[in-house]
C-alpha cells in the first residue's frame, strides 16, 4: 500500500521532536572502542620499517618505544589508552548497563596510558648493541605491571560481558566472550613466560588481537543497544517506509 503526499506530510507533523544528545555522545564514546584497535595497529607497524634492529618475529611491539623516535610510540599508547577510556564512558552510559565492563574497561586504559609511560627494558637485543637484561629495572617492572594488570582486566570485562549476554539469552556472545577472555589472559602469561622467543612474541600477537577483536565487537554490541538520537523522530508509514 503506498503512501500518499499528505499522510506523509500528517506523519511529519505529528512525530515526536527532539534530538537526543546523549544517546549521540554514547554512541560516540562506544566509537572509540571501534577505532582503537586498528589506530594502535597501524601506527605501530608503520614504525617497523624505519626501526633498525627490529624484527617482528623477536620483538613485541611495545619495544618501539626504546627506538630512535621511540616517542611516537610512547604516544601511540597513551592515546590508545584515552581511546579506550572514552569507549569505557560509553559503556558506563549505554542503556543496558554494562556497567561491571564499563569499569574494567577503563582500568584497562588507564594501564595502557601507564605502559605508554614507562618504557620496558631491552630485550633480544634490541635495541641494537643492547643486552638481555638480568633483572628487570624500575620502568621495566612498571610496564610490565601495568601491561599484566591491564590485560587481566580486560580479560575479565569480556568474561563479565559474557555473563551479562548470558543471562540476555544470548549464547553465542557469551561463549565468544569467555573464549576471548581466556585467551587473553593465558596468552598474555604464555607470552611474557617465553618472552625471548618466538613463540613468546607470537602468544602475545594473539593476545593483542583478540582483545582489539574483543573491544571492537563488544563497542558494536552496545552501540547497537543504543537508541538512534532521532528515534523519536523516524517514523513509519503505513507500507513500512520512513517519513521523511
Amino acid at each position: 500500500m503506498s503512501t500518499t503526499p499528505g499522510a506523509a506530510r500528517a506523519a511529519r507533523a505529528n512525530r515526536p521532536s527532539g534530538f537526543d544528545g546523549t544517546a549521540a555522545v554514547t554512541r560516540s564514546l562506544l566509537g572509540w572502542g571501534v577505532v582503537v584497535g586498528p589506530f594502535y595497529l597501524i601506527v605501530s607497524l608503520v614504525q617497523v620499517p624505519f626501526t633498525p634492529g627490529f624484527d617482528l618475529a623477536q620483538h613485541p611491539l611495545s619495544l618501539l618505544m626504546l627506538g630512535g623516535a621511540g616517542w611516537i610510540q610512547m604516544t601511540n599508547l597513551i592515546l590508545s589508552g584515552l581511546m579506550v577510556i572514552a569507549a569505557a564512558i560509553g559503556f558506563l552510559r549505554a542503556p543496558d548497563r554494562a556497567r561491571v565492563t564499563g569499569w574494567l574497561v577503563a582500568v584497562y586504559g588507564v594501564c595502557l596510558v601507564g605502559s605508554g609511560i614507562f618504557p620496558p627494558d631491552p630485550m633480544a637485543g634490541f635495541p641494537v648493541g643492547s643486552e638481555m637484561a638480568t633483572a628487570l629495572g624500575v620502568s621495566g617492572l612498571l610496564h610490565f605491571a601495568f601491561g599484566a594488570v591491564g590485560f587481566v582486566t580486560l580479560a575479565i570485562a569480556a568474561i563479565a560481558y559474557g555473563s551479562r549476554s548470558a543471562r540476555l539469552g544470548e549464547r553465542g556472545w557469551a561463549i565468544g566472550c569467555r573464549v576471548a577472555g581466556a585467551v587473553i589472559i593465558l596468552g598474555f602469561f604464555g607470552g611474557a613466560a617465553l618472552s625471548a622467543g618466538p613463540a613468546g612474541v607470537a602468544s602475545l600477537w594473539l593476545t593483542v588481537l583478540v582483545g582489539w577483536a574483543w573491544l571492537a565487537a563488544a563497542s558494536v554490541h552496545t552501540y547497537r543497544a543504543v537508541p538512534h538520537p532521532d528515534a523519536a523522530g523516524r517514523v513509519t508509514t503505513a507500507d513500512g517506509g520512513p517519513a521523511v
